[in-house]
């Protein structure tokens, strides 16, 4: 079911990697196992005697490489000029700001958004500060309010490729991948509240249709 749908799609960003012989790398692998059971439901759940700051973690590296590759599948066709601003639809602007380098938030173009987004990400989860690897280190108390920082601006990702990018992504073959992406997505968001309602409003068509499966 997670098979990656071609081989010559490139990630935008390269790929986070959790270093063998760490916790993470562990828990990053029992990930995998689950998820080729093809039981999403089960893969989100936190492992017994597993802390959940390891455990979101892990998770956060491995959605925000999902989103790079599938970003990375429709980058040749988001460009400045088809999509000027970072949007879901005509109902949602997303305006950047970081707090740091940008720190009143900007109207830029939707590639102009991902790469500062995939940057930044890449900047945060490699910040020992901020994402520790190592054992028995205390975590920070910023850590869960990152972490959701992270997943509200990937949910945007996934927000502007189904709103401007679904007629590339079909026949690039990629659709039902995205679409159990997005699942796995929303429901591991879903089980941390991880998100605020209010941001998954340009999703939530697909978002009931989720709910309503009993599988």
């Amino acid at each position: 079911m997670f098979k990656i749908f071609s081989s010559k799609i490139q990630t935008f960003k390269p790929k986070k990697a959790i270093k063998k012989g760490t916790k993470q790398y562990e828990l990053h692998q029992k990930i995998k196992e689950t998820l080729g059971s093809g039981d999403l439901t089960e893969a989100i759940k936190l492992p017994p005697t597993e802390s959940l700051h390891e455990w979101l973690a892990v998770n956060t590296i491995d959605f925000f490489n999902q989103a790079n590759l599938l970003y990375g599948s429709i980058t040749e066709f988001c460009t400045s000029k088809v999509c000027p601003v970072m949007s879901a639809g005509p109902q949602y602007e997303f305006l950047w700001a970081d707090g740091k380098d940008i720190k009143k938030p900007i109207r830029v173009s939707a590639p102009v958004y991902v790469d500062y987004l995939m940057t930044w990400i890449q900047n945060t989860l490699e910040d020992e500060e901020i994402f520790p690897t190592k054992v028995d280190v205390e975590i920070p108390k910023t850590f869960l309010a990152t972490v959701k920082t992270i997943f509200k601006r990937l949910f945007r990702v996934y927000a502007h490729i189904y709103y401007s990018h679904m007629d590339r992504v079909g026949p690039l073959g990629v659709e039902a991948h995205l679409n159990t992406c997005f699942r796995h997505f929303y429901l591991f968001i879903k089980e941390y509240n991880l998100v605020d309602k209010k941001e998954m409003a340009p999703l939530q068509h697909l978002i009931d249709k989720i709910n309503s499966r009993k599988d």
